[in-house]
């Protein structure tokens, strides 16, 4: 009988069978900041506390008031005049009672200049709305601090975000598509034993059709590097032929009919991608020859002392392979067969994690580290996703913003398309630069639109100017900027939260590859486009 499963296990079901356990736990145990609970942050906040959020901080000094209960649904007319960070905070708490929720009643400005440690107690910040000038005292201070810093900005029709984080690590990246790790083209001494103990030619019928179809591509294989100088087919040429070998050896009925055999089909099928050769890619081998796995001392994080010790295997024990990931795909097959397959592979890749855990626990030895800074379950997590490694480090927005390093031929290379979503950064920079000689956006009173136009175009030149930017930006995404009047719609401010806490939740579980570094989105047109700035 099936062991009833918790409460928690029922509610996080689904978001469960995404990232773990051990993914849930680190999302229970995050600590997560939101600067300026407007529309787009109470809904970044929504979606980060219905999955389990362990606590939240609200940092607003802002008092509510009836356009802020107009567009935000974690507001009530009777929130108006109270502190609108304890007002939301007490709407948002009622989602998801394992949360803790905090808020603090002033400014982030404030806080800056009177305590700025208080954000570095944070797994993430999240930054919504704020003026530039904040957003980039924010960054400096986080980027030293090496907390995670996520901005969001809704403003009209365009959803803006931009990832600040110095390094991101990622263990399980769950790409898209990835190879199965079969090592058919390198067996090891325990799969070719394994593959030996089968002669598909005296098997009896329900034998041979039941055989798993990774064992029928083997067999094949020794008879194809018999004529082929131990050769793996290349080509699609010699792939057909290849299969055309395996085909020959379904058996016939009594007529001369070929039989069903399923398993023949599944290897047919499989050829392509059972017969890629194993190898590491050129993304890993740039992490195995970072200075950080070089130069390990007492402060290396855990990430990196892993990779050490799996480069360290890669170079020794592994022969230039990785560890194996252990775990074969689903296929038919009688069940003794798949899973004495099953456990060939899966004894290998417990092998190599303990090979590689002795790397690791000598590094430990040579830094005095103790013992137990690395689990024995990490590692195998570690091994198994070894081939999946990603780090992410993205630019500063102080080196974003400074015109000495700027990206000039990112901004050049998209504005090939006058329409492209780069021309929405570029407006929202210089409705800053708006702000900063005007104490206000554009277009925030009707009977002033037709004036700011001009003061805007003349705020859009002079930024291409010094960035010595050789682009236009038309006419109509001026009047559109103007006309937006610094609004927050609701359904952009909804989607930017969700994807926001996506991010977010990438961030905090180290699963899943975040973007890097600027996402933009285009209401007008459903479009969005990442830039690294």
């Amino acid at each position: 009988m099936a062991e009833q499963k918790t409460n928690k296990e029922q509610r996080y079901d689904r978001q469960l069978r995404l990232w773990g356990d051990h993914g849930q736990e680190a999302l229970e145990n995050a600590h997560i900041c939101l600067i300026n609970c407007c529309a787009t942050g109470t809904e970044i906040l929504k979606n980060l506390i219905l999955p389990g959020i362990g606590a939240f901080t609200i940092v607003d000094g802002h008092k509510v008031n009836g356009e802020d209960v107009g567009n935000n649904f974690f507001l009530s007319s009777d929130s108006i005049g109270k502190n609108r960070a304890q007002a939301a905070t007490e709407f948002l708490q009622e989602l998801n009672s394992d949360v803790s929720g905090n808020f603090v009643e002033e400014s982030p400005e404030k806080l800056l200049e009177n305590d700025p440690e208080f954000f570095h107690r944070f797994a993430l910040v999240i930054g919504v709305q704020l003026p530039e000038s904040v957003c980039l005292r924010l960054g400096a201070e986080l980027w030293n601090a090496r907390v995670p810093f996520l901005v969001c900005r809704t403003y009209g029709l365009v959803g803006y975000m931009r990832l600040v984080v110095k390094e991101h690590t990622v263990v399980e990246s769950h790409p898209d598509n990835a190879l199965e790790d079969l090592r058919l083209d390198q067996p090891f001494t325990e799969l070719k034993n394994h593959f030996a103990s089968y002669n598909l030619d005296n098997m009896e019928k329900r034998d041979h059709s039941h055989t798993p179809w990774i064992i029928v591509v083997a067999k094949y294989l020794e008879k194809w590097y018999n004529e082929h100088d131990v050769q793996l087919p290349k080509n699609y040429k010699e792939k057909e032929a290849f299969r055309q070998l395996i085909r020959g050896g379904i058996r016939t009925n009594e007529s001369g009919a070929p039989e069903e055999e399923e398993n023949f089909d599944e290897a047919i099928k499989n050829v392509n991608t059972a017969l890629n050769a194993t190898k590491i890619s050129s993304a890993v081998e740039d992490i195995f020859n970072s200075e950080q796995c070089e130069n390990i001392t007492s402060q290396t994080p855990v990430f990196w002392l892993m990779v050490r010790g799996v480069r360290d295997f890669v170079r020794n024990e592994g022969n230039g392979l990785l560890p194996l990931r252990g775990t074969i795909p689903d296929m038919i097959a009688d069940s003794d067969k798949f899973i004495n397959l099953q456990n060939v592979y899966r004894e290998k890749a417990l092998q190599d994690a303990a090979v590689v855990s002795k790397h690791i626990q000598t590094h430990l030895q040579n830094v005095g580290k103790p013992p137990e800074c690395v689990s024995e379950n990490d590692i195998r997590l570690f091994c198994k996703n070894a081939a999946f490694l990603r780090v992410v480090r993205c630019r500063s927005l102080a080196e974003e913003f400074s015109t000495d390093t700027f990206y000039k031929d990112t901004i050049t290379s998209s504005m090939d398309n006058p329409d492209s979503e780069m021309v929405l950064y570029l407006m929202l920079r210089s409705v800053d630069r708006f702000y900063q000689q005007h104490s206000r956006y554009p277009g925030v009173y009707n009977y002033q639109v037709e004036e700011d136009i001009s003061k805007l175009k003349v705020c859009v030149n002079s930024l291409l100017q010094e960035l010595g930017l050789s682009v236009s930006v038309k006419d109509d995404y001026i009047h559109e900027f103007c006309r937006y009047g610094a609004a927050e719609p609701h359904t952009v401010a909804a989607f930017l939260g969700g994807a926001a806490a996506q991010e977010a939740i990438k961030i905090i579980t180290h699963q899943f590859v975040p973007f890097n570094n600027t996402f933009i989105y285009n209401a007008m047109a459903q479009t969005s486009a990442t830039f690294q700035l």
